[in-house]
């Protein structure tokens, strides 16, 4: 993800793609160690995203004035996953249930 795109991006959306980044992480992360993911790199890419994401979240919480995780608490009751199905494969459906555990208990 270019920097170009998320300064683009609005602060809801910013959030949204945040969510969609973790959901699609923790889903590699755990192909990854069941040996199930083909590329091994989308890993280290999520990751990187995600710093970038957090870091213009931050960025613009900052120039609001609000406290830090403002811009979640605000926007991420609107999030409706998507299911991009790239490494997950047939068992995406069951790591939602998963994947939204762990992200909820974080």
């Amino acid at each position: 993800m270019k920097t170009s795109e998320i300064n683009a991006m609005t602060d809801e959306q910013l959030v949204h793609k945040g969510l969609q980044i973790e959901r699609d992480l923790i889903a590699a992360k755990f192909s990854l160690k069941t040996n199930q993911l083909q590329d091994t790199s989308v890993v280290g890419k999520y990751r990187k995203d995600m710093a970038r994401l957090n870091g213009a979240i931050r960025t613009r919480e900052i120039e609001a004035g609000l406290a830090r995780n403002a811009f979640q608490a605000l926007h991420s009751k609107t999030f409706q996953a998507v299911d991009s199905g790239s490494e997950g494969g047939e068992g995406a459906g069951f790591l939602k249930g998963i994947v939204d555990k762990i992200s909820s208990n974080e």
